[in-house]
């Protein structure tokens, strides 16, 4: 490889070279030099073109304009704010540091195109505390999703709460907005409804799950409340489970014509899914079933009807039976090892 500066020195020599007499075939010839490599290289403005040759761009910017784009971007009146504002808010001053594409890419690079760690470091966030259930209207999980509208655009919103030791779903209700005071007063429907009090209550980060009128009625009906960290999913998996399952529910429309046609199509979907759907998770019984404490008797005589299926033909059976038990227990955000020792501790 040929650097941008010995790529000028040999272009200096042989013209020097040539214009003492010599030809200059025979002047490149000596170096070992192809002609037309020389003839590409006096023709561009950019030095060697040949592959794997590396020539600093002459726009590169340097290791101290990197560093005041940087600063400036972290500055207190721009830490919140994309390139695309910053930019035109230093051209009204009378300053241009870098194009917005230049701006974006080194944050990129130093990670902080999400959040300016330089500026304000990233809040840890700690796990949400373990929640367990030993029957049912003892910790619900709530969320929003949106639904399609015929609009490009709209949604509807599908407020719903759901029981995680028996799958059931409590509530629900579709608005045209996300709002503490529409999730307050659904939640005091519902446990008016049910005639349930002092349970715990876990969702999401949101501003409906946060906002003040939300966790006054919650206070006020003696509900505990639980909060995922912001961005993880994982921390609220039966109300994204639950989700999953309505979304991906044969029929399941592509848009909603109006609020009244979700509204209709979501009632069904919770009669499927309260009675008749049968859940994996708590051993193929409905909700319902679970709910009422029926699953029991089910169960046992599952395990009847096998144990007799095994007295009757043993050889087809290497091992104990299919195992029908009754979940007994359902934990939220489970502690981990660790967390248990510490507690212990």
């Amino acid at each position: 490889m040929t650097s941008l500066e010995e790529r000028n020195k040999i272009i200096f020599l042989i013209k020097e070279a040539v214009d003492s007499g010599a030809r200059r075939s025979k002047a490149c010839a000596v170096i070992d030099l192809p002609e037309r490599t020389l003839q590409r290289w006096e023709k561009s403005e950019k030095g060697d073109l040949r592959h794997l040759t590396k020539n600093v761009p002459a726009n590169k910017i340097t290791t101290e304009e990197k560093n005041e784009i940087l600063d400036i971007c972290c500055l207190p009146e721009y830490k919140d704010l994309s390139p695309n504002v910053i930019v035109p808010i230093l051209a009204e001053k009378g300053r241009y540091i870098a194009s917005e594409s230049t701006m974006y890419r080194l944050l990129r690079i130093e990670k902080m195109l999400a959040h300016r760690s330089e500026c304000d470091p990233k809040q840890k966030r700690s796990k949400p505390g373990e929640l367990k259930a030993t029957g049912p209207d003892q910790v619900w999980s709530w969320d929003i999703t949106y639904l399609l509208s015929e609009i490009k655009g709209k949604y509807y919103y599908l407020y719903m709460f759901e029981d995680i030791w028996s799958r059931a779903i409590r509530g629900w209700e579709i608005f045209e907005e996300e709002s503490a005071e529409h999730a307050a007063s659904l939640m005091n429907r519902i446990c008016m409804k049910n005639n349930v009090r002092e349970i715990s209550l876990h969702s999401d980060n949101g501003s409906p799950m946060k906002g003040a009128t939300m966790l006054a009625t919650l206070q006020r009906l003696g509900v505990m409340p639980s909060f995922s960290r912001p961005h993880v999913s994982d921390d609220n998996p039966y109300s994204e489970s639950l989700f999953k399952t309505l979304k991906y529910r044969p029929g399941y429309p592509k848009f909603f014509n109006s609020l009244e046609e979700a509204k209709e199509w979501v009632a069904l979907f919770v009669m499927w899914y309260n009675n008749e759907h049968r859940h994996s998770s708590i051993k193929f019984v409905t909700p319902m079933q679970r709910h009422t404490r029926e699953d029991i008797k089910i169960l046992k005589r599952r395990h009847e009807t096998y144990t007799k299926a095994q007295k009757k033909n043993p050889a087809r059976w290497s091992g104990a039976t299919r195992n029908w038990n009754h979940i007994q227990e359902v934990t939220l955000n489970p502690d981990s090892l660790q967390d248990r020792l510490k507690k212990v501790s």
